[in-house]
């Protein structure tokens, strides 16, 4: 039971690490395909570019789980700890809100993608499959984001007694 769930904590890692791993390899075979073969691999650069943009939003949320996003401090640190507690609940809050106003101003852009069947320029893939990077890190850092809210709940819980 704790592989399970060491794995669904760390999964954006997980799914990071295959994504540059795999970006990596085909820009690579692209360098070898055009400067030694002199032959170029057509849909390369928008399969790096499209695995670009997915570990980006994944790595987003990695970001809010680690707490390694920018956050101006300065002003929180002059405040009472009382305040300072509801002021970091109010911060969360609003990411959440704006984590899921994204995630649905995508979905609905992805539905229109669908019922036009747009497709990439070079690898004529699906382009809603690019474009669902969007609200799949947003859902995974609204996740991560109530995650840091249990966890300074819990934090200040033990600091109380």
């Amino acid at each position: 039971m704790k592989k399970i769930m060491r794995f669904f904590n760390n999964i954006e890692e997980y799914l990071v690490i295959v994504l540059i791993f795999a970006m990596t390899i085909v820009v690579t075979l692209q360098v070898i395909f055009r400067f030694i073969l002199k032959a170029s691999l057509p849909w390369s650069e928008e399969f790096a570019r499209y695995m670009l943009v997915w570990a980006t939003f994944l790595g987003a949320s990695i970001g809010v789980k680690r707490g390694a996003h920018i956050g101006v401090e300065a002003f929180t640190m002059l405040l009472p700890k009382n305040i300072k507690k509801y002021i970091q609940y109010f911060a969360i809050i609003l990411c959440i809100i704006f984590c899921l106003i994204v995630f649905k101003e995508s979905i609905s852009i992805i539905q229109k993608q669908i019922i036009n069947h747009q497709v990439s320029p070079a690898m004529r893939i699906p382009m809603w499959w690019a474009y669902m990077a969007i609200p799949t890190g947003m859902l995974f850092m609204a996740v991560r984001f109530l995650q840091a809210i249990i966890k300074i709940s819990t934090i200040q819980s033990k600091e109380a007694r």
